[in-house]
């Protein structure tokens, strides 16, 4: 592997990825968590997949939604963990250009899909809980479709500039990454022009999805718990907000570690570099891994059915 740093070059066939720079000695250590992830969420999210398509109980708007969360954690943990496990272990740093770009967009528009699927089971509850003689015939299997098209296509096409962006940029200094994938402005900073563009539009596009998504999402709840408030039994609020519990706790775990990393990433110019990359990769790589736990022990469905064949044994 040849060092690149003095080499002068406008469109890079290779990136080198670092890994957590200052911290190599470690990265063996390191690896043993995130591997220990990738088995958990990858497992865990097929077995939510296989059991909602086995069940037909579970063949409703929630459940669908559930399958798209599945989805995008699936190809979230994929995008990253592979290759993060090569530097760990075998020291394989290269990464061709066009895949990195290809992971820079998966990552970015797979991680907009997320909060959209959370926005649709956001409003998935609101009518559950608020309009619920009308929920089979507002959800229909038509409609949950286009909902489900209408967040793919927003993560999708909003993120597919940033890309194309970072292309046109020409690198002529290093293609040395200090991050353990391709981060995006990890990427476009090493570029030696002007990336106002890049870094602006990237802002806007995070703050436009995560504004609104959250904006629909307490939207949702605020109804949600004037509609729960308003039962006429303690029982009943606990058990009407307990259907809610899992939404809320996969909300929790998504946005809190993100809004933390990129507070950190944007305003802790005091904090070192390598927890800047731990916690990037804490938000993408944690949330895929809690959604079989949160989903399998809070939604009795899951839960049954997951419990089935050794309930079957032990009769």
């Amino acid at each position: 592997m040849s060092d690149s740093n003095s080499t002068d070059f406008t469109n890079p066939s290779t990136f080198i990825l670092l890994g957590i720079p200052g911290l190599e000695e470690a990265h063996g250590w390191i690896s043993s968590p995130f591997c220990t992830m990738y088995p958990i969420a990858t497992l865990g999210n097929f077995t939510i997949l296989f059991i909602i398509k086995m069940e037909p109980s579970l063949h409703g708007p929630m459940y669908y939604f559930l399958c798209m969360l599945a989805v995008t954690d699936l190809v979230l943990s994929t995008s990253i963990l592979p290759k993060m496990l090569s530097i760990f272990w075998f020291n394989s740093r290269e990464i061709n250009f066009s895949a990195c770009l290809t992971q820079l967009y998966f990552i970015l528009s797979f991680s907009a899909m997320q909060s959209g699927v959370l926005v649709a089971i956001a409003f998935d509850r609101y009518v559950a809980i608020c309009d619920p003689l009308r929920h089979s015939t507002t959800l229909t299997n038509p409609v949950v479709a286009n909902i489900g098209l209408a967040v793919v296509l927003h993560g999708a096409i909003l993120i597919l500039p940033i890309p194309f962006l970072a292309r046109r940029w020409p690198y002529c200094s290093t293609n040395i990454i200090p991050h353990m994938y391709c981060e995006h402005i990890a990427v476009v900073k090493l570029a030696c022009a002007d990336i106002s563009l890049s870094s602006y539009y990237s802002l806007s596009a995070a703050f436009f999805v995560i504004s609104l998504d959250v904006f629909f999402i307490a939207m949702s709840y605020n109804q949600i718990l004037r509609a729960i408030i308003s039962l006429p039994t303690k029982d009943a609020r606990l058990r009407t907000f307990g259907t809610c519990g899992s939404h809320v706790c996969v909300i929790l775990s998504s946005y809190i570690p993100a809004l933390f990393s990129f507070l950190t990433h944007r305003f802790g110019h005091n904090v070192p570099q390598h927890l800047h990359i731990l916690m990037a990769n804490i938000y993408l790589l944690v949330p895929p891994m809690l959604n079989l736990i949160i989903y399998g022990v809070r939604t009795q469905q899951i839960r049954d059915r997951l419990l089935q064949p050794f309930t079957h044994k032990g009769t």
